[in-house]
């Protein structure tokens, strides 16, 4: 049952501060394993990547590094239904995504010429989990930004079962563009695409989500390449107000529920009886749930209604939750997420389950977890460019400028700025 709290008790204010804290990962438990994994692949290469998988993943890869997957071939041999909803897929996140390109910038004024260019990243890593579940949606929404941001190389890490079972994700990868697949998992994955071995060159960048060991190493490579976030368990929030409906309500709750244990679904509302009747459908919905252990795990565990009065109360708590799903079932959602400021991703109406932004709406479900929306964005092109600025300087513009240059140099005791600067005013003169 999902566990109840009233606004003004001293139970909600407990409640809401654990929630905040959700992000604190337990990664200290799993460093001394991942330290070894990422120094051994950084010294021996494939080789130390092979004896991983074999160890950890109880596998031995015919071979570790794929450029001919046969994706196209993949995507043929899928049955009808999943081949289009794979093409549908990809072809929504695109066009989503193309929106996003920056084209930079340039301006002159006073004799100075300033600009922004932008440019793709040359390589980049992408992460697909194996185990528990396999997930080709999060290959397209990964590597699909990628792509449309102009990257040249995109490196899919994932275990491969060497079956049948496969034809969904290389399709996936295939359809997304997706140049080369490492057949490893966990920290060796991550360290062989951070520091590169015989088989397999470095990357700039890797993104997706991972269990505690992968994003324990991602953090440690942090530096040697860049990384997206360190991503926790699914969460979902659900605002409702006396317009919603608790068979949609439940139904969302549990689409982020039967994700894993470890999943957070929320709902945050103004009554305790639809409080009551939501966890009911909960209950009922349940019943006939395939991962029904999975997600009656994760309701018993992390699921909570908050009840408050009032639509400032939803937004305030909403805003303190901040959520990698906000879904606002509620009358006006467009005027009630503008006073909410942290969600990773926002869905509007009580028409718009979560499980649209998982599959084919468009944006990329890659999100930030465990209140990193606060500081953090939705996967998207602008996570695979670099950005220069770009500075010209005319004669004229460097004597007019220059005074104010070196008055602010020798304010911070800095000599040599000045004079880099004085020395061509100077030449002038």
């Amino acid at each position: 049952m999902l566990s109840t709290f009233i606004d003004g008790s001293p139970e909600f204010v407990q409640a809401l501060a654990k929630l905040q804290a959700r992000g604190d990962s337990d990664l200290g438990r799993v460093e001394g394993v991942v330290r070894e994994v990422l120094d051994a692949v950084r010294a021996r290469g494939d080789e130390a990547v092979l004896a991983y998988v074999e160890r950890f993943e109880r596998r031995a890869p015919r071979s570790l590094v794929l450029r001919d997957f046969d994706g196209e071939g993949a995507l043929g041999r899928l049955p009808a239904e999943a081949r289009a909803a794979l093409e549908l897929a990809a072809d929504r996140i695109r066009r989503f995504h193309e929106r996003e390109r920056e084209p930079g910038f340039s301006y002159s004024e006073d004799g100075v010429t300033l600009g922004l260019r932008v440019r793709p990243l040359a390589r980049v890593g992408v992460y697909a989990p194996g185990g528990k579940a396999r997930y080709p949606s999060s290959v397209l929404m990964s590597a699909v930004p990628a792509k449309v941001a102009g990257v040249t190389d995109v490196i899919l890490a994932t275990p491969l079962a060497g079956d049948a079972s496969d034809d969904a994700l290389l399709a996936a990868a295939y359809l997304s563009g997706i140049t080369t697949i490492l057949d490893a998992g966990g920290a060796q994955a991550i360290a062989a695409m951070a520091y590169g071995t015989a088989s397999l060159p470095r990357v700039d960048k890797i993104v997706g989500p991972g269990n505690l060991y992968v994003a324990c190493a991602k953090r440690m490579v942090y530096g040697a390449v860049a990384i997206d976030s360190i991503a926790g368990p699914s969460e979902i929030l659900v605002v409702a107000d006396e317009t919603a409906d608790a068979r949609h309500v439940a139904a969302d709750l549990l689409s982020q529920a039967e994700h894993d244990e470890d999943a957070y679904p929320l709902l945050l509302c103004t009554s305790a009886d639809f409080a009551r009747a939501v966890a009911a459908e909960v209950e009922r919905q349940l019943s006939t749930l395939p991962k029904e252990r999975t997600a009656r795990t994760a309701v018993e565990r992390q699921g909570a209604a908050f009840v408050v009065s009032g639509r400032d109360r939803l937004a305030e708590v909403a805003d303190a939750v901040a959520a990698e799903h906000l879904s606002l079932q509620v009358a006006e959602p467009e005027r009630l997420l503008e006073r909410i400021g942290s969600a990773g991703a926002a869905f509007l109406g009580g028409l718009t389950p979560e499980a649209a932004g998982d599959y084919v709406a468009g944006p990329s479900h890659v999100l930030p977890t465990g209140g990193a929306v606060r500081f953090g964005s939705p996967l998207g092109v602008y996570d695979f460019v670099t950005r220069t600025s770009v500075l010209r300087y005319s004669a004229e513009a460097l004597e007019g400028q220059g005074g104010a240059i070196c008055a602010l140099a020798r304010l911070e005791g800095l000599e040599a700025h000045a004079r880099a600067v004085e020395v061509r005013v100077r030449e002038r003169e």
